[in-house]
């Protein structure tokens, strides 16, 4: 039995099917990716890319497949376990995200401190998330948002 994530929205439920700890969901006939079947990713990022997470799920799977790199569909799947995914979750991954990329970026424009400041007013709101946080996040992040527009046309042109 292969393995695999899924999102799943806040009401557990997604075409007809309400998803719960280890029962099988079954379609009947031919399954067609985006339209028919149920759909998993190998990595929870791309599952969270198409449906907006209140929970995230693991996911078994098995019958009939159609595979791409970013998903699967498939004729069975069963939720293995789940896990609640909030806004909370959401700001602490884009925070890990973008220090992941920060010291490059640093490297590349030693003089703009707008990523890294967004990334400190993102901090400052998951410790204490009030208007005045929130406020300045949002102002530092449309600064960052526009320094990383300006680098990628920078770097198409060259």
């Amino acid at each position: 039995m292969k393995t695999l994530y899924k999102s799943i929205p806040e009401n557990k439920t997604s075409h007809e099917h309400m998803w719960e700890i280890g029962k099988w969901h079954k379609i009947d006939g031919d399954i067609d990716i985006c339209n028919k079947g149920f759909h998993a990713s190998k990595n929870i990022i791309n599952a969270m890319g198409y449906v907006n997470a209140g929970y995230v799920a693991k996911v078994a799977v098995r019958g009939k497949s159609i595979v791409q790199s970013d998903k699967e569909c498939w004729s069975e799947m069963k939720v293995v376990k789940m896990v609640e995914w909030n806004k909370k979750d959401s700001v602490s991954l884009a925070i890990f995200s973008a220090e992941l990329v920060l010291e490059n970026y640093e490297k590349e424009y030693p003089n703009d401190m707008r990523p890294r400041e967004a990334i400190e007013a993102a901090k400052k709101v998951l410790k204490e998330d009030n208007e005045e946080n929130r406020s300045a996040a949002w102002s530092t992040a449309s600064a960052a948002e526009s320094a990383a527009e300006s680098t990628a046309w920078s770097a198409a042109r060259n």
